[in-house]
């Protein structure tokens, strides 16, 4: 594992307590950065406290990051807690299943939305303000190849996360000039729980177009995170970066 230097830096992580988040958690940590994990699952954030608790410090907070006044209340306890956030890795999301577009339940395209595009803007619109009072901020988006491409039977997902990357090029150029960096990934699919709510027939679909033949692994994504949380993330924002295993073609 190659060295980033993240010493002293805050990290908040959000859906932290498993799949990409924990590795996610566990690279930064490592790296030499404080995390903070905001999620909704509360046995899942101590479970996941107590299993990098060697590797430095760890707090959690459970929070509804569809809830704005709820998701202002965590800004604010982070800052008093922790003095200030470095970086925000928006990780959190849901896939909400595989159907046809028409086949889809509008509550469940809806949530999708709202936990994939929503969340993270709500989490930026609190968080950039403290990174601009810092003139310091890196802000990681987790999006997908998806958001590129696509994916059929996942309408919902695909636009939530295609949501994502326009925010990420919006917001980049926003604080281009205030020392916070924006930037999207837009990895292939991963094993995850996230894999509980895909059909095997997506799940086949979407090995089938990675040219390497296998699946992301965690940790490559947590390696990339880490990278653009940074220092050595300079001149980059805006930005999409691909981890797809040859998949995308632009």
């Amino acid at each position: 594992m190659n060295h980033i230097d993240l010493q002293g830096r805050v990290a908040v992580v959000t859906g932290g307590a498993q799949g990409i988040g924990l590795a996610t958690c566990e690279r930064l940590l490592r790296s030499g950065a404080s995390v903070v994990i905001w999620d909704i699952e509360a046995a899942r954030m101590a479970e996941a406290q107590a299993r990098l608790a060697g590797l430095g410090t760890v707090t959690t907070h459970v929070v509804e990051l569809t809830d704005d006044a709820a998701v202002a209340a965590v800004t604010a306890d982070t800052v008093a807690q922790s003095g200030r956030i470095d970086i925000l890795v928006n990780n959190a999301g849901i896939t909400g299943g595989n159907a046809t577009t028409w086949d889809l339940d509008p509550q469940v395209w809806r949530r999708v939305i709202e936990v994939n595009l929503i969340a993270p803007y709500l989490t930026c619109r609190h968080v950039a303000p403290v990174m601009m009072r810092q003139a310091y901020g890196r802000i990681v988006n987790i999006a997908s190849v998806a958001g590129k491409e696509g994916n059929p039977n996942a309408s919902h997902y695909s636009a939530s996360k295609a949501g994502l990357i326009a925010l990420t090029k919006s917001l980049g150029k926003e604080l281009a000039t205030k020392g916070v960096l924006v930037n999207a990934i837009t990895p292939a699919v991963a094993k995850t729980a996230m894999f509980e709510q895909m059909t095997q027939a997506h799940i086949d679909y979407m090995l089938g177009k990675i040219p390497m033949g296998r699946f992301l692994d965690v940790h490559e994504i947590a390696s990339m995170v880490a990278w653009l949380s940074s220092e050595d993330c300079s001149f980059s924002t805006g930005a999409v970066f691909d981890i797809t295993g040859g998949r995308a073609t632009y």
